[in-house]
């Protein structure tokens, strides 16, 4: 179980309500889906309703500074099936990336490979007190597009299993090149916030509100929050 997991969740019923994707960027074709992710008939292009509200906030905020410039929404409401796929798929991809067997993993070898996985994908659990943060349509998985439509270089992909995912990988770094990186992600970051979104820890991309994750990180100030002062939102929610 994750730090955040141990939140308490008062679940408001808010319902999800889609992304107006005239205002947003979007891939033609989701990314998950083009993976063969089980969607079925539920989009992946929903979140609860504030969340879409403080989403268009983030919108108005990026175009004050940045005009013409646009959020991409990369993810967003994710099943739980889709999440299990997409955490097995993360899997076979690592297993394949460092050259293994999956039928010749050692236990050991097993169990580091999941702690990569668990680093960046929350385990799928179908219980709901401690339900994935996608699946409460309340987490987003965001970056930027410019003027051109063109996307703003952030340093790494979305869902990159390794450290440059964090949000100030390149703080420290002196290159011109690294600054940059850093410098988009601090713009994504403002406008988010400024909507009252918080980051997650490893992600730069990903960004809530409302859900267990946004809650623990809003006691950030104290290294030690007592998980029974605070309230999640939201949890578990279905198309």
């Amino acid at each position: 179980m994750k730090p955040y997991q141990q939140i308490a969740i008062a679940e408001c019923g808010e319902p999800l309500v889609p992304i107006p994707l005239d205002i947003f960027a979007t891939e033609h074709l989701h990314a998950y889906q083009k993976l063969g992710a089980p969607y079925g008939d539920k989009s992946p292009y929903y979140l609860r309703e504030q969340v879409v509200a403080r989403l268009l906030q983030a919108q108005q905020q990026l175009q004050a500074c940045c005009p013409s410039w646009r959020i991409q929404v990369f993810d967003a409401y994710r099943p739980i099936a889709v999440q299990q796929y997409m955490v097995d798929y993360t899997f076979a991809e690592l297993v394949q990336g460092q050259g293994l067997q999956l039928q010749e993993l050692t236990d050991a070898q097993k169990q580091s490979i999941w702690e990569q996985v668990h680093q960046f994908w929350a385990v799928p659990n179908v219980n709901p007190a401690t339900p994935p943060p996608h699946s409460t349509g309340a987490a987003v998985d965001v970056t930027l597009v410019d003027a051109s439509g063109a996307p703003v270089n952030m340093g790494s992909p979305i869902d990159e299993i390794s450290p440059r995912s964090f949000p100030d990988f390149f703080a420290d770094q002196p290159e011109p090149e690294a600054q940059q990186h850093h410098q988009n992600r601090q713009l994504l970051k403002q406008v988010m916030t400024s909507a009252s979104f918080l980051q997650h820890m490893n992600e730069w991309w990903h960004f809530s509100w409302g859900d267990q994750l946004w809650a623990w990180l809003s006691t950030g100030a104290n290294p030690k929050p007592d998980p029974h002062a605070m309230t999640a939102r939201y949890g578990r929610a279905e198309l």
